[in-house]
């Protein structure tokens, strides 16, 4: 979903963009040994949908959530998706990195470029109240990439971030370089984000054993050279229950307790 700098992609009021709080610190690594807990004991709803979900059904029904999330009707959640393939234009979208419409092409209010959604990638929609949390973008962005490293070190991955592209990406250094002899990186998770009224939407994208040919109709995040991955591409077999299972205690850590 996914892409680079997707936390300054923000669709909100110019009087809302004006109050925005980012942190001073621009390193990442930095940003996330901080806290992301709310200031009350309400739990975060953890919801897993038993079947593939539909991609503008799902953009609907989190509108819907994060609506009532702002005006205190609905609970803050984390909604684990897998989608049928298709790609998403973010903000940041440039029509040369959609290289062909083999699937359905979304036009999508998140940050950053194309990506891809298909079977065996989990997304994971995540709806929380800043106001009740720390309002700073960029720590959260920050936060969403923790989730995911240590979700991975839980299957001893070392994913790790990069200042210049949000996400997170492995080493590969069985693989050939780079033509100009940089070591070849993969992406194994994506993250695209929304926020109105401090409250945020869309979320994070990690690859498990998704159809990686299927990336090949874009240029993912706009990123070129380096390649996509997933757990089972990188020899582990795990399923997505597994995936869930360490999702869910790494969430908890991080943001808070869940039901």
């Amino acid at each position: 979903m996914l892409a680079a700098l997707a936390y300054l992609q923000r669709p909100l009021l110019p009087c809302q963009e004006r109050t925005m709080k980012t942190s001073s610190n621009p390193q990442r690594d930095t940003l996330s040994t901080k806290s992301m807990h709310k200031q009350s004991d309400d739990a975060v709803a953890w919801e897993i949908a038993p079947k593939l979900v539909d991609y503008e059904q799902a953009v609907a029904r989190m509108e819907a959530l994060a609506q009532g999330i702002s005006n205190g009707s609905e609970q803050e959640r984390a909604w684990l998706v897998e989608h049928p393939p298709l790609y998403t234009a973010g903000t940041s979208s440039s029509d040369e990195h959609l290289l062909n419409n083999t699937f359905p092409v979304f036009s999508t209010g998140r940050g950053g470029e194309h990506t891809y959604h298909g079977p065996g990638q989990r997304v994971c929609y995540v709806m929380l109240n800043l106001n009740n949390r720390v309002q700073d973008l960029r720590l959260y962005v920050a936060m969403l990439e923790q989730w995911i490293i240590n979700t991975l070190d839980q299957f001893n991955i070392k994913g790790e971030r990069r200042e210049d592209r949000v996400g997170v990406w492995v080493k590969r250094p069985t693989l050939p370089a780079l033509p100009d002899g940089t070591l070849r990186e993969d992406k194994i998770a994506a993250i695209g984000i929304r926020v109105r009224r401090w409250v945020t939407f869309h979320g994070i994208a990690i690859n498990v054993e998704p159809e990686l040919s299927h990336y090949e109709g874009i240029i993912p995040c706009g990123v070129q050279g380096h390649g996509i991955t997933s757990l089972v591409d990188l020899g582990l077999p795990v399923t997505m229950e597994d995936l869930d299972i360490a999702l869910k205690q790494e969430f908890e850590k991080l943001f808070g307790k869940t039901q």
